[in-house]
């Protein structure tokens, strides 16, 4: 299986995508609006299917991705029927089961946090996906959204806690660096609820807590109530001088074929170093050599008339390029995907 865990760190939110190594149908758990083009790559760099899209409750402290997913992939929503979302496609219960290809999660209705919490776990029970309901060494306030602490107590000892110790969990968030635990650790060392806590323990620490209200909750709420569907009721605007698509890494990169058919319309930078120049192979046509090593020191001279594509022998030293003409000021900016390697393979026009 193919496992992958990403972080937004605008809102401590981890994101996570599944997928059958075979036939790469895939799942992608508690997408973040805001880093749609990240999965987006990664999903097209790996060749996956998203089947689904889905989210473990209603956050208050994002916006969720789903929406703009079922956009550019077709991929079907879900979130819990408790939550009465809008553009869901299948309102998910206890007990129901998120099917790719040889693979399921299993939907285990965890309450408390909010009406609508979900955790989700893997077939085999090695994994779980406990939202904001179980966190690492924490779990989630009780204080709005329907929240209760007895009721999320009961969730956490039942539904999570009954699977076996060796059960790695993965949370909708972390504030502090850390990336998974498991049952045995959380039943040990959670301060709220491990060390065989009572529910009186357990709902008098949680009253206790004076938390501050999330600063995005009135955003945020009103949005993921509409699965993250823009006001607008469309997408957010992309790049349109070119088709420039954003990589995992984060760099905008664009195919060499259509920089050649419209090199006139661009400045074209060769930022390769002069050692790295190698007798008999020769620059791409129409490019302005500037290595990268004295980039910073002339970006003055760079037109702004024009976007700007940056190349180097094979495409990755030139996407720091792309950084640091971002960092000054220029927007219309794109690495030719592959460098002069590529170019050169697809046979595009060399200069003289």
């Amino acid at each position: 299986m193919i496992f992958r865990q990403m972080y937004d760190s605008t809102s401590s939110t981890y994101t996570y995508v599944l997928a059958d190594a075979s036939s790469k149908d895939a799942v992608i758990i508690d997408p973040v609006f805001e880093q749609l083009n990240r999965d987006l790559a990664l999903i097209r760099e790996l060749d996956l299917k998203l089947l689904y899209s889905i989210d473990t409750h209603c956050h208050a402290d994002h916006v969720t991705g789903s929406w703009l997913l079922q956009q550019k992939t077709g991929c079907k929503l879900g979130s819990a029927a408790a939550i009465g979302a809008g553009n869901v496609d299948v309102a998910l219960k206890h007990g129901d089961r998120i099917v790719f290809d040889d693979h399921h999660l299993e939907v285990r209705a965890t309450p408390g946090h909010t009406d609508g919490c979900l955790s989700y776990v893997l077939n085999d029970q090695t994994m779980a996906f406990t939202g904001d309901a179980l966190l690492i060494r924490g779990c989630g306030r009780c204080d709005f959204q329907q929240g209760d602490a007895a009721t999320l107590f009961r969730s956490i000892t039942e539904q999570i806690f009954s699977l076996p110790d060796s059960c790695m969990l993965y949370p909708a968030h972390d504030y502090s660096g850390r990336t998974a635990s498991t049952v045995k650790e959380e039943k040990a060392f959670n301060p709220r609820i491990g060390g065989g806590a009572s529910e009186t323990d357990f709902v008098g620490y949680m009253d206790a807590m004076r938390l501050p209200h999330p600063k995005l909750i009135d955003i945020a709420l009103p949005a993921n109530m509409a699965s993250g569907k823009p006001k607008e009721g469309s997408c957010p605007k992309e790049p349109d001088w070119a088709p420039v698509r954003i990589n995992f890494a984060g760099v905008p990169e664009i195919d060499p074929e259509w920089v050649a058919a419209h090199a006139n319309e661009l400045h074209i930078l060769d930022v390769r170093e002069p050692e790295e120049m190698v007798i008999g192979e020769t620059r791409i046509a129409d490019s302005r050599i500037m290595p990268l090593g004295k980039l910073r020191d002339h970006l003055e001279e760079i037109p702004r008339d024009k976007p700007v594509v940056t190349f180097c022998r094979s495409g990755r030293r030139s996407s720091m390029a792309v950084s640091i003409l971002q960092k000054a000021g220029i927007e219309r900016v794109a690495n030719i995907s592959g460098g002069y390697l590529h170019w050169r393979d697809e046979g595009l026009p060399l200069a003289e």
